[in-house]
């Protein structure tokens, strides 16, 4: 069962191209290497520029700018179907996606310029620098500080676990601007990396999606221009907060990408592993688990669906991204699991497609705000 056959009410023909358009590029280009990255830990810059090249970054972002102009139906089915291939490689394009996003609603036009549209085409590379040691979930707690000068600001702090950091060209920097003022008190900033001061840390080395690029970054007295100010002043954690609803859609289809993984391997498998006489398909226990599994998959996927639909409504969307991202990730973190018991002793094994999807499932339920955290945002919205 193909994800891109699967209908629903928010799906069109138009969508039914992108993912067909997607999955083609995948099975060709990205599958047959997944498993190389995640050993190698490798960037791999070839599979983004042809990214670029098929307009699979910046997916919402106007054609005037140098996107697609599509929905966020459209970046739900990109993402889910980049994820089935690597979840490292669809990651990359959730974090230009939500780069763009700010850059098309609070940039100005020298910034476009300047870093959306060589974003869009690959020819810079991004951070999306908001965590620190003492603010993961809790972002009012950032204690990174710009400082007015006479020429601009003065930014001093650190970051830490940021995607990209070891790669990117420039940072998009929360920082407080006036630390009386609390959530208030906090603005963005585009920061080059080759100014006096931007230090990249060592790239970690992560249980999952191991091609994806994750290290710290120190701003050490780094002197910026006024116009490096992203939006307005005051305005960051209000403008951080604007597309997390997008983000986390970005992530539960990500997660929907690695339990149709999850479900095609297992179901292939099943087919032609053969105990006692008979292929384990038959066997009623690996049965159930698969049924349960296409059960998630799907329902995983209208979840996703529905709440990128109500964001392209322009109606507030936080409840159902929540709900979205929350089960999506949980799902992925069961059912890979699932998926390793059904292929047993093999799908222990480091190199194994499941054993891998396992791994990558797990950061689902983490980032984007974990999902302890998406449950108080249901139960706030719900009772009120």
């Amino acid at each position: 069962m193909e994800s891109s056959q699967l209908s629903d009410n928010t799906v069109t023909e138009r969508h039914r191209m992108i993912a067909a358009t997607v999955r083609e590029f995948v099975d060709a280009e990205v599958r047959p290497r997944a498993g190389e990255l995640d050993e190698t830990e490798t960037y791999p810059e070839d599979i983004y520029r042809q990214m670029a090249r098929l307009g699979l970054f910046g997916i919402t972002t106007p054609a005037e700018y140098g996107g697609v102009g599509a929905d966020c139906v459209s970046y739900a089915i990109v993402m889910e179907e980049l994820s089935r291939g690597y979840a490292s490689v669809a990651d990359q394009c959730g974090l230009v996606e939500l780069v763009s996003t700010l850059l098309t609603e609070h940039g100005t036009h020298e910034q476009r310029e300047r870093y959306l549209r060589p974003l869009l085409r690959f020819e810079r590379r991004c951070a999306y620098a908001i965590t620190e040691s003492e603010a993961g979930s809790d972002v009012s707690g950032i204690q990174t500080r710009a400082e007015r000068t006479a020429t601009g600001w003065r930014l001093n702090g650190g970051k830490m676990w940021i995607h990209n950091a070891p790669v990117a060209d420039f940072a998009v920097v929360l920082a407080r601007t006036d630390p009386a003022a609390g959530k208030r008190g906090m603005s963005i900033f585009l920061v080059d990396a080759d100014r006096p001061g931007y230090i990249k840390g060592p790239k970690e080395h992560k249980m999952g999606q191991r091609a994806s690029q994750i290290g710290a970054l120190t701003f050490d007295n780094i002197e910026l221009p006024s116009d490096a100010l992203l939006g307005e002043e005051s305005r960051g954690f209000h403008i951080m907060m604007s597309v997390l609803d997008k983000g986390r859609v970005g992530i539960a289809a990500l997660a929907v990408g690695i339990l149709q993984a999850a479900l095609e391997a297992s179901v292939d498998y099943a087919k032609t592993r053969r105990q006692f006489g008979q292929p384990i398909a038959q066997f009623q226990a690996v049965q159930w688990m698969i049924a349960d599994m296409a059960k998630a998959t799907h329902a995983a996927r209208l979840m996703v669906r529905d709440a990128a639909a109500k964001l392209d409504s322009g109606a507030r969307a936080t409840l159902e991204c929540s709900m979205a991202k929350c089960f999506a990730g949980d799902a992925a973190v069961e059912h890979t699991a699932n998926a390793v018991q059904i292929h047993g002793g093999i799908g222990y094994i480091r190199g194994v497609e499941v054993e891998r999807l396992y791994r990558d499932a797990k950061i689902t339920q983490i980032y984007e705000g974990t999902n302890q955290i998406q449950r108080m945002i249901i139960a706030r919205n719900i009772l009120g």
